[in-house]
């Protein structure tokens, strides 16, 4: 379970630490182009730029406490984050009727709240002793 639990991790520190930066610093035109047609244009642009910032804060906080294991408790608290990102995700796809964008947004969801899960409740990663 442990290893399976740093698996998801890494693999969602990659996913939203793309889709953040994609969000950050991609110019707001091309957003559109590529495919976030539905909600990017509606929203002003500092929003788009904080969803970015929040993930990729959010992948690094997956991590970083983790393997550093310096503040470890702020792992989970990044996956829940990350999973409260992507329920209200959910809720502006559907909002824009884009039902198909709802899917990834579950399964994130979901892989976030099994870290959470796992690093409070399964495997928590203990902080590192002081010398």
């Amino acid at each position: 379970m442990h290893l399976a639990l740093w698996i998801v991790q890494a693999l969602l520190a990659l996913a939203f630490a793309g889709s953040g930066a994609m969000k950050l610093l991609t110019p707001e035109p091309e957003l559109v182009n590529l495919g976030m047609g539905g909600w990017v244009p509606d929203s002003p642009v500092l929003l788009v730029r904080f969803i970015g910032l929040s993930e990729v804060l959010g992948a690094l906080g997956l991590v970083l406490p983790a393997a550093s294991r310096i503040a470890p408790g702020l792992t989970p608290l990044a996956a829940l984050g990350l999973g409260t990102i992507m329920v209200l995700a959910a809720g502006t796809h559907l909002a824009y009727g884009e039902v198909p964008n709802v899917v990834p947004n579950l399964v994130l969801g979901g892989l976030a709240a099994f870290v959470a899960w796992g690093r409070v409740r399964r495997h928590p990663i203990l902080p590192r002793k002081a010398a």
